[in-house]
């Protein structure tokens, strides 16, 4: 399998999403009449049902206490970054105002003096009880290093699931300098739902999965603020990581009996994108510069890679992508853009009726094709006018 790119040496072909499309069904449905809703099982409970299967990236230009009730609210779920300004400020407009403000060649420097303020616990907790008031779940991000120490203190607060989220996630990772999480140990101990990520692998993804997880995060460097590929050459385009990731989750539970959901994230700007995320497996997908562009993300037009801040390596960027509409807008329109960033939940229904996909399931099932010329056929005049598809 692969291509010879070199003397005794082979590579993959993989594939990102401006590279396949998505064949039209024999059989079409009523948009209205398909169910789009992402479960994720729960310990002794009945699984967290969403209505939606999109989930907000727990980044600081995304999320905070606002957004996250909003975007339950509206049938998904917002992930609040416990290692983000949210947790080492007590005001964080202010930080926030700075950031957005701050000239693009000071940027990085500033982030790098902003997160270097050390994390208040008592803000983790007063947070997720912020979340909570709202009358809605709460889902909260830390890297795998703190995730045992926050995991308590945000569960104890009231935290309905909790992610760990590294650039690269795996079972066996070895330090002689710090002590690593025991991923099964933190599984089995914590009373909510637990998210691991990110991976793009099979094996590893099934090792993951053995450790006992709710679900697991796919992609390493696609998301739009993200800079990982470029400073550390690392990465698998989405589809190609999205199917073998789905296909080791189809292994683990024809052996377990147990079925634990993949949730693509990144390198999703459009209904399109998050249409063949689904059908290539995902059972749910994680956002962040699609909502960057809400009128209710903090980040007021702005969005900043996780890794931006970084005091040695930045493996990020911030990114101007404006204010387009309200979140509701781009959940479910009506779209004033033509550009496909707004209404992703039609987007999605309309896609599952044209494939005949009665649910998440049906979908992942879809015909697809490698189609490398897909959105540049027939479409000249959108491209010299910058307009529709011919938008970068």
């Amino acid at each position: 399998m692969g291509m010879w790119i070199g003397r005794n040496r082979k590579a993959r072909v993989t594939y990102g999403f401006d590279e396949i499309a998505l064949v039209p069904g024999r059989v079409t449905i009523n948009p209205n009449e398909v169910d789009i809703a992402f479960r994720l099982p729960r310990k002794d409970a009945e699984p967290l049902e969403l209505k939606i299967p999109i989930l907000a990236s727990a980044m600081d230009g995304v999320v905070d206490v606002r957004f996250a009730i909003a975007m339950n609210k509206l049938g998904g779920l917002a992930v609040l970054n416990l290692e983000g300004v949210q947790t080492r400020y007590k005001n964080p407009q202010e930080v926030l105002q700075k950031i957005v403000e701050t000239d693009r060649s000071d940027i990085t420097a500033l982030l790098q003096r902003i997160y270097q303020e050390p994390i208040q616990e008592d803000l983790i907790a007063a947070r997720v009880r912020q979340v909570k008031t709202g009358g809605v779940l709460a889902a909260v991000s830390s890297i795998p290093q703190r995730a045992a120490e926050f995991g308590k203190i945000a569960e104890d607060a009231g935290a309905d699931v909790f992610v760990v989220q590294s650039t690269v996630s795996t079972v066996r990772h070895i330090s002689s300098q710090y002590k690593s999480l025991d991923l099964e140990k933190f599984c089995r101990e914590m009373r909510i739902p637990v998210i691991v990520g990110n991976t793009v692998g099979y094996d590893v993804t099934l090792e993951i999965m053995e450790c006992g997880p709710a679900a697991v995060l796919v992609g390493v460097g696609p998301g739009a603020a993200c800079t990982s590929r470029g400073v550390l050459g690392l990465g698998v385009p989405q589809v190609t990581a999205t199917v073998d990731c789905a296909a080791a989750r189809d292994a683990y539970f024809k052996k377990t009996s147990r079925y634990v959901p993949i949730i693509t994230d990144g390198g999703m700007s459009r209904g399109g994108d998050v249409c063949k995320a689904l059908a290539c497996g995902a059972d749910a997908v994680m956002v962040g510069s699609a909502f960057a562009k809400a009128h209710e993300a903090p980040g007021r037009g702005y969005h900043w890679g996780m890794a931006t801040p970084h005091a040695n390596l930045p493996r990020g960027t911030r990114i101007q992508v404006g204010s387009t509409g309200s979140l509701k807008q781009i959940l479910f329109g009506p779209a004033e853009v033509d550009d496909g960033s707004q209404n992703l939940v039609g987007a999605i229904t309309t896609c599952m009726g044209n494939v005949g996909a009665r649910n998440i399931a049906e979908f992942q099932q879809t015909e697809i094709i490698i189609a490398p010329s897909i959105k540049t056929e027939g479409k000249l005049f959108q491209t010299v006018q910058s307009v529709g598809m011919g938008t970068s």
